[in-house]
Formats: structure tokens, sequence, C-alpha cells
């Protein structure tokens, strides 16, 4: 029996700015991204408008391949959600997931936080289930397993000067 081959990974375009910035069918679209994985798909009741999206040094990382937003993530200034700069909403559209686009949105991200607090360390909450795959990208658990709206997570930390991710 023959394993289907691996799709290559597309050509995506990032492109980040702030809350102001985005013109509002690319807001609308990543909300609607955002909800229909993290609230429809996990089945997870939560409010999503947390009010850091419009934090003046909040960053919407949107990459997309041909127009289409194909992944997301967010990234939040040192003392919004963490002591140190977040990256958070970190999600890939389903109709582009197993593509390889996960470990570039990472690096994209990592990119923006060192180019926005150098030296900073970078903080995030996971679901637990992707523990080691964040570690790939060189976060550590620094907290033990806890109940965020139903879903287990855990909090890592990416120490400045980390490996990039492989």
């Amino acid at each position: 029996m023959h394993e289907p081959a691996a799709l290559a990974p597309p050509a995506v375009d990032w492109h980040a700015c702030r809350f102001a910035e985005l013109a509002p069918d690319a807001l609308y679209e990543l909300l609607a991204l955002r909800s229909a994985v993290f609230v429809v798909e996990q089945a997870c009741a939560y409010l999503d408008a947390d009010g850091k999206d419009l934090h003046p040094r909040a960053w919407h990382l949107c990459g997309r391949v041909d127009g289409a937003l194909a992944a997301y993530a967010r990234v939040l200034p040192p003392g919004l959600s963490y002591p140190q700069p977040s990256i958070g909403r970190i999600v890939t559209a389903p109709a582009f997931r197993g593509r390889g686009l996960g470990l570039p949105l990472l690096r994209e991200a990592l990119a923006l936080v060192a180019r926005e607090w150098p030296g900073c360390d970078v903080q995030i909450g996971a679901q637990a289930h992707l523990v080691h795959y964040y570690g790939r990208a060189g976060f550590v658990a620094v907290s033990d397993v806890y109940d965020e709206d139903g879903i287990p997570h855990v909090d890592m930390l990416r120490r400045h000067g980390a490996a990039e991710p492989a």
C-alpha cells in the first residue's frame, strides 16, 4: 500500500499589521477562522474578543495563499498576557492543514517578536497535546497542565537565543 505523497508547502504571503490597519473584510476573515477552529471545531465556548486584539502594540500576522487566509497568529507585547511578549491564537485554516505551514508561521511570529522586542523571551499558553510540537520551536513547559475553557493547557517559554524552529 502506498502512502499519499506529501503536499509541497505553498508559497505564503506573510503580512503583519495592527488592528486599526486591518481592512474590514480581513478582520472578518481572521475572526471567522479563529471562531471556526477554536469555538466550533474544538467545541470550546469562550469569548474570543478579549480586548487584546485592540491593544496599540498588538500585531496580527496573516499568511495568505493565493489570497486566502491560510494561517494566523496574534503577537502581543510584554505585560498584556504574560511578562514576556507572547504569541497566541495560532491557527492554520482547515483547508491548508498538512501543508507545512505551522513552523513557518511560528518562525514569522518569532521574527516579529525579535524585531519589536529584541532580546526578549517569548511565552505561550499551549494546548497540552501540542507541547512536543512547540518544543520543536524551542519552547519548554514552565507550568503544570491547567484547564483553560475546558481544554488542558501548559504555559511554555522560549528563551531569547534559542535555536530556530526545526
